[in-house]
């Protein structure tokens, strides 16, 4: 970039420290050594099923490159996409997320498996509505709360609490109750979970007073509750609670062939890596003793550790913390405020997936059925993903210059 066009370009972001530079590589590399690992894993963990199923081995593979090409293609698009375009785009592209929320209840277009109505067919492949809902939803709440907004009057408390719960609180909770009820009646408490906890994050970060403070709190409890009835209303939620209690307290797996197999199973995996594991594409659980597919979707990371043992899951476990670190260093660097909202949701959202994923899979938490970030198999993830990772990536070619 010449010096001219450098120089109209930090002024155009209203100051002279901030400018067009190299994106963050440390963070490229992070996340091209993940998803390298995750296509591996996938193959690894997916050749004997495919082999039962489809009569190919490499099914899951080539579906997963698939997913991987069509994300970088996405990744790249955003990298060189500067985000603050983002903003004029929010309004279509919630209206998008939401009608493809509603389209997995349209016969002939929404796909059902096991009583779900999560995906969409679109002929080659199928589309999970709910993967790009934590993106789209995610920038929208940055742009919206990015706005500029005039300083409360503190001295009159009731007035500017008022004024709080009028133009901040209730609208955030209006359209963040649309988002979730449209996930979790398809029923998927996992992404609805996610979508929760994410909004929550950059709802916080948003603003800084005492009065913000206090209705965030009032959204953590809100979400806490309507968790726990999520979560106990559902008699198939309700049995996966039961079988966790039991297992934290006592270390045991209450009806191990039926509520508590899945969990007995991912725990024999972990269990059997002991320090060093078995040995790469030597685990015995991928043999369909791992409900279906989740071998190569939600309890990959049981495999990675029946494998790779303690020793592999901890490298695993210390990218992500990487991740997190650049991420989190890219929205403190981030030239303005729209930026700042933008990079801490996008890195808080891939890392509390990353988070839950693998605490389910150590029983620390009853299973969600969310997918490994960079590593499940799963084509809307995999590029919505990554498309994410270019968006941040944008951000940090517009970061502070050192």
């Amino acid at each position: 970039m010449t010096p001219q066009r450098r120089k109209r370009k930090t002024a155009r972001l209203g100051t002279d420290k901030f400018g067009m530079h190299k994106p963050d590589y440390v963070l490229l590399l992070i996340i091209s050594l993940l998803v390298v690992f995750g296509v591996i894993m996938v193959f690894d963990a997916s050749v004997v099923f495919a082999n039962e199923q489809f009569d190919d081995k490499f099914y899951f593979l080539k579906q997963e490159l698939f997913g991987v090409l069509v994300g970088v293609i996405a990744g790249f698009f955003f990298l060189n996409f500067d985000y603050h375009k983002l903003k004029k785009l929010v309004v279509p592209m919630m209206i998008t997320t939401l009608l493809l929320l509603i389209a997995v209840f349209i016969p002939g277009l929404g796909v059902e498996a096991n009583g779900s109505h999560r995906w969409i067919n679109i002929g080659f492949t199928v589309l999970q509505p709910t993967e790009i809902a934590k993106l789209t939803f995610t920038i929208y709440l940055a742009a919206w709360l990015s706005r500029s907004r005039a300083a409360r009057n503190l001295k009159n408390i009731q007035l500017a609490f008022s004024e709080h719960i009028r133009t901040e609180l209730f609208p955030f909770l209006v359209v963040l109750g649309g988002i979730c009820a449209l996930i979790i009646v398809e029923p998927d408490l996992g992404s609805t979970m996610i979508v929760g906890i994410t909004s929550f994050a950059v709802y916080f970060i948003s603003g800084t007073d005492a009065i913000h403070t206090i209705g965030s709190m009032f959204i953590m409890v809100t979400m806490g509750m309507l968790a726990v009835f999520a979560a106990v209303l559902s008699p198939y939620r309700l049995e996966r609670v039961k079988t966790f209690i039991p297992l934290l307290l006592r270390g045991e797996v209450e009806d191990p062939l039926g509520a508590g197999y899945q969990i007995r199973q991912i725990l024999i995996a972990v269990g059997s890596g002991g320090v060093w594991g078995l040995g790469f594409g030597e685990s015995r659980q991928k043999f369909q003793y791992l409900v279906e597919t989740t071998a190569v979707t939600d309890s990959i990371f049981a495999v990675i550790a029946e494998e790779l043992g303690l020793v592999g899951s901890v490298i695993v476990l210390a990218f992500f913390a990487l991740f997190l670190y650049r991420g989190f260093l890219i929205a403190k660097s981030a030239p303005d405020k729209f930026g700042v909202l933008l990079a801490s949701g996008l890195t808080f959202w891939l890392g509390i997936q990353a988070l839950l994923n693998i605490a389910a899979n150590v029983a620390i938490i009853p299973l969600t059925g969310i997918p490994l970030p960079f590593i499940s198999y799963g084509n809307s993830s995999m590029v919505v993903t990554l498309a994410a990772v270019g968006i941040l990536l944008n951000i940090s070619r517009q970061t502070k210059i050192d």
